[in-house]
């Protein structure tokens, strides 16, 4: 385990810590609000230094954007606005200024967010209020119209500021206005999230030791392994990766919980990254004290991670609902569903993700190739595996797992090699595979499926 990862979990298990404190001894919504923003800044700043004003920026520009530009364009205006200043954030050594450090590119991540996120849910919030001619917004939407001050508290809360997970405007607004972090139980929920870690951390040593990243990159791993020892690498190397991912996310989520962030009752249905679907339940038991007392709550709003899902569940679509769950909330909402050529979302999200995650090309290979990738399990899916029952289904189920999981070691590896010539040198040494088996599934799969139909044309 490297400086930077030492130091990133140190300051998750800090921000976990400073959570119990924090929901303990301040009551008062001012204090909070500058407390929490204060302890962010500070985390920020120490893995950041000088190049904590590349965030400060981001949100002074959209501040001025979600505050004064029309409501009908400031969505689309901060979007592009904070995608651009994302690329230029990453390519500042071309313009003579001094890289960022690692940790201030998880930062600047979630913060574009955030930022994008909370202009789309002022675009939104003022449409319903347009629709429905009234003057308060509903339940689902701001409690408020959003002031500079109210941006700049939500988007340097210490809650989330290093990995996230991301969480809307007015999850923070809850977590600051509603009772619920008296009555949920917070102890608890970060201990179920945390008592796993150790399990994690154990094997992701393990498995760092005798599958390192970098033993690819060797002269000695192209020349004297075979080529099925480069394709068996692929599983326990990315299997690795997921278990750090594992570490991280879990802890981020503790961070929330030990802060009561997210907290909501269970009748109000949460949901990750989006909270609440039945606000008006919220508003109902939130102004019941006797029924706040015996109502279960849980934390599915900050709900980031699945870690028994992302290992055992059967298909790539169903896997990819486990992983990073609220960033995929948010390019599901604020990126996919706004596309309005139906067959381009899916392609365009992906692309709108690898430009999130940065500018190797490794990102653009690995994420861009999840279009190519659905439709050829989808179509095997409809073929066998959804009319398929009892043994029959239980084997089909097996070998869409196998598949699964070898499709996410190959595509991943990109996501970890980053160059284009690092990772095009190791799917060439294993003869391009996973491209090879899925066009070839994908063109049986087709010939398949159009003679079942003309069987069935000739059967009517």
């Amino acid at each position: 385990m490297d400086t930077d990862d030492v130091v990133y979990i140190g300051l998750l298990i800090l921000c976990i810590f400073f959570g119990h404190f924090y929901r303990t001894f301040f009551e008062d919504i001012y204090h909070k609000k500058w407390i929490s923003t204060i302890f962010g800044l500070a985390i920020i700043h120490a893995v950041s230094g000088n190049h904590i004003l590349h965030p400060i920026l981001c949100v002074l520009i959209n501040a001025v954007i979600i505050t004064r530009v029309h409501y009908k364009y400031c969505h689309i205006i901060s979007f592009i606005v904070s995608f651009i200043y994302l690329l230029f954030f990453r390519t500042t050594q071309y313009f003579g200024i001094e890289y960022p450090p690692a940790h201030t590119n998880a930062v600047q991540m979630m913060l574009t967010l955030k930022v994008v996120g909370l202009a789309f849910e002022v675009h939104d919030a003022a449409e319903i209020i347009e629709k429905n001619k009234g003057n308060e917004l509903v339940h689902e939407s701001l409690k408020k119209p959003i002031g500079i001050m109210d941006m700049f508290h939500y988007s340097f809360c210490y809650i989330g500021c290093l990995t996230g997970p991301y969480y809307r405007y007015r999850t923070y607004w809850d977590m600051l206005h509603s009772p619920f972090t008296k009555y949920a139980p917070c102890l608890d929920a970060t201990f179920q999230r945390i008592k796993y870690v150790p399990l994690y951390a154990a094997l992701y040593l393990i498995t760092a030791h005798f599958f390192p990243l970098k033993y690819s990159e060797t002269e000695e791993f192209y020349e004297e392994r075979s080529v099925l020892y480069r394709t068996f690498f692929l599983t326990p190397c990315l299997f690795n990766f997921r278990l750090r991912i594992y570490i991280g996310f879990v802890l981020a989520e503790c961070v929330c919980t030990m802060a009561g962030l997210g907290a909501y009752p269970v009748a109000s249905d949460p949901r990750s990254g989006n909270g609440p679907l039945k606000y008006e339940v919220v508003d109902e038991i939130a102004g019941d004290e006797k029924r706040m007392k015996t109502e279960d709550y849980n934390f599915e709003a900050i709900h980031n991670i699945d870690p028994y899902g992302c290992e055992f569940v059967r298909t790539f679509r169903t896997a990819m609902k486990c992983w990073n769950m609220t960033v995929q909330y948010w390019l599901a909402i604020y990126v996919y569903k706004r596309v309005t050529i139906k067959p381009l979302r899916t392609a365009v999200t992906m692309f709108v993700s690898s430009l999130w995650h940065g500018v190797y090309a490794g990102y653009y290979l690995c994420l861009c190739s999840v279009p190519f990738l659905l439709p050829t399990e989808d179509l095997w899916d409809k073929l066998y595996r959804q009319e398929a029952t009892g043994w029959k289904r239980t084997v089909i189920d097996c070998i869409f797992h196998f598949f699964r999981v070898q499709a996410f070691s190959y595509m991943g590896i990109a996501f970890l090699l980053l160059r284009i010539d690092a990772t095009l040198s190791y799917w060439k040494s294993i003869y391009f595979i996973g491209n090879v088996v899925c066009a070839l599934f994908y063109v049986v799969g087709i010939i398949i499926q159009k003679r079942r139909k003309r069987l069935r044309a000739k059967e009517e």
